[in-house]
């Protein structure tokens, strides 16, 4: 059951008009790819795996391909199981980990004769879920026609990117534009020097139901004394599993993506922790293709919130990737 490294690549992919948050805006994204072939006289199945540099914490696709290629020695004649045990303490987590764990779960998946989620001890087959749909930040008019043509489209739930500054007014110029849809909003961290409270309890009366990382990493203690009438979930300050214990003093939940856990294997041990802490779950991704969104999309059957609208984003998504209609994402039959 000896696995090699078949390859490691890195792919452009193109995306539809410009995705903004409050840290600039992106045309295209890189990914990078592992494939992991298992030994010929088991037929040379091959597994594969997305990852999505993340920015801010200064991957790059070169990069993490590069990662790829410096373990791909060292679990080489392993097989796949013990091959992604070994990883997890080989690479930091990031996305190069992502790839390459998620290329071993599908590679022992194939090997074995099972799907992803029977593999991971799912009760069930992944069913379709509603997925969030991200509003790109703009001025409050372009966000509201974003949301209307989304809404219009069948999207159920929309996602708002702020900054800290006049986000009442996009929130409002969104409810307008979309006023049948759920809105949740990602802070992206902006929200040290406001009043957290009064923000939160506008926002509420505005329909939000979720504010996701309101506060910079190692802030988090500025919102121990604060009831807020919406959930408050953490993104970039858990990365981990190690971290919910830390930051469950302060959120109400977690959003948990592949690329910031390292692979499905650390997001399934968040999960675990954050339901042991009563804490809720959010499945997040970045711009990605479909073959990312996979091993997410188990993940996603235990989340209170999906947001797993990365190929939604793009240009064009893989052959075959996933289905998204009437706000719903859905693999295709």
């Amino acid at each position: 059951m000896a696995i090699q490294l078949k390859s490691a690549r890195v792919e452009r992919w193109p995306v539809a008009g410009a995705f903004v948050i409050s840290r600039g805006a992106k045309t295209h994204v890189d990914v990078v790819v592992a494939e992991i072939e298992g030994a010929k006289e088991d037929g040379g199945v091959v597994g594969r795996g997305e990852g999505t540099p993340i920015y801010y914490l200064g991957e790059d696709a070169a990069g993490c391909r590069d990662q790829i290629l410096r373990v791909a020695p060292h679990i080489a004649e392993l097989d796949a199981a013990s091959a992604r045990a070994a990883v997890q303490e080989l690479m930091a987590a990031g996305a190069a980990r992502n790839a390459l764990d998620c290329a071993l779960w599908d590679l022992e998946a194939r090997q074995r004769g099972l799907r992803l989620w029977q593999l991971a001890g799912c009760d069930g087959a992944p069913t379709s879920r509603v997925t969030a749909f991200t509003i790109s930040l703009g001025a409050p008019g372009a966000m509201a026609e974003q949301a209307a043509t989304a809404e219009a489209d069948g999207y159920r739930l929309l996602k708002l990117k702020l900054t800290g500054e006049d986000d009442r007014l996009r929130v409002a110029a969104v409810r307008k534009g979309a006023p049948e849809a759920r809105l949740i909003v990602d802070a992206n961290e902006s929200w040290r020097d406001i009043d957290i409270l009064s923000e939160a309890e506008a926002l509420a009366d505005l329909g939000v139901e979720m504010i996701e990382q309101p506060v910079p990493v190692g802030a988090d203690a500025l919102l121990d004394p604060i009831y807020s009438p919406i959930p408050f979930l953490a993104d970039e300050s858990c990365q981990t599993a190690a971290d919910v214990a830390r930051i469950g003093a302060f959120y109400d939940g977690v959003n948990i993506k592949l690329d910031k856990a390292g692979g499905l294997t650390e997001a399934l041990r968040i999960a675990d922790a954050a339901d042991a802490a009563g804490l809720s779950i959010m499945v997040g991704c970045m711009l990605s293709t479909s073959l990312a969104i996979a091993p997410a999309f188990v993940l996603a059957q235990r989340a209170r919130w999906v947001d797993l609208d990365g190929p939604a984003l793009l240009e064009r998504d893989r052959e075959g990737g996933f289905e998204f209609r009437e706000g719903r994402i859905a693999p295709r039959v």
